[in-house]
């Protein structure tokens, strides 16, 4: 209960000097409470700014979106998203939703660092694969620096948070047809060259440099 529900309660059958600050020193001083109860003030600290990538694929966000219909020979039921901070430019891997930590590595290993480069920083949520000595020590060998976002804080991995909302919005239309087409390992590739059209030539219709040159 709150300071006071709790002296109004009080009121009915006790009475001391000196109740009122009593009280009041033992709500706010409540282990049980502080823990139990969603605090609604203002978030703690100063927010500090993500720094902004010079080039295409120096600074890149990650994150997994699972529930997804399994499909292919490999029945994959999850999808891994990378998202490029420079170009906005996604990348969907398909996967299960139970890889380990080195299928995780080996997957962005074989189908994006291999022809992106080393990576300057990565940024993503706690997940217990990004956070495991297999997936932190050879970013350390390589210098690559990792980013982790606060529990419940999702606007610092914002970027990739709302690409999967875009990912979901174009699975359900894939999956609407029948079921021929649920199959996340086929349309993936669809989802990102559709979104590319859109990012391109509607929301940038107008752009200063190749696209090639904002990829490579």
């Amino acid at each position: 209960m709150s300071e006071d529900r709790t002296r109004e309660k009080m009121k009915t059958f006790i009475w001391w000097p000196m109740c009122q600050n009593n009280v009041a020193d033992y709500c706010t001083t409540c282990e049980r409470c502080h823990k139990a109860n969603k605090s609604t003030c203002k978030r703690l600290g100063n927010m500090i700014k993500i720094e902004e990538p010079s080039k295409p694929w120096e600074i890149f966000h990650m994150d997994w979106v699972t529930g997804l219909p399994p499909g292919g020979y490999r029945a994959y039921n999850a999808c891994l998203v990378i998202v490029d901070r420079f170009s906005e430019t996604p990348i969907f891997l398909p996967c299960h939703k139970d890889d380990t930590a080195m299928d995780t590595a080996l997957l962005i290993w074989n189908r994006v660092i291999s022809w992106t480069g080393i990576f300057t920083n990565i940024i993503s949520d706690r997940n217990p694969k990004f956070i495991s000595a297999l997936w932190t020590k050879p970013h350390q060998f390589f210098g690559t620096k990792l980013s982790f976002s606060t529990a419940y804080l999702q606007q610092t991995d914002g970027l990739a948070e709302r690409m999967i909302q875009t990912l979901k919005a174009m699975v359900r239309r894939f999956c609407a047809y029948g079921l021929e087409f649920k199959d996340c390992d086929g349309f993936t590739h669809a989802c990102v060259l559709s979104y590319q059209h859109w990012n391109w030539h509607i929301k940038h219709p107008f752009m200063p440099v190749p696209i090639k040159l904002l990829l490579f």
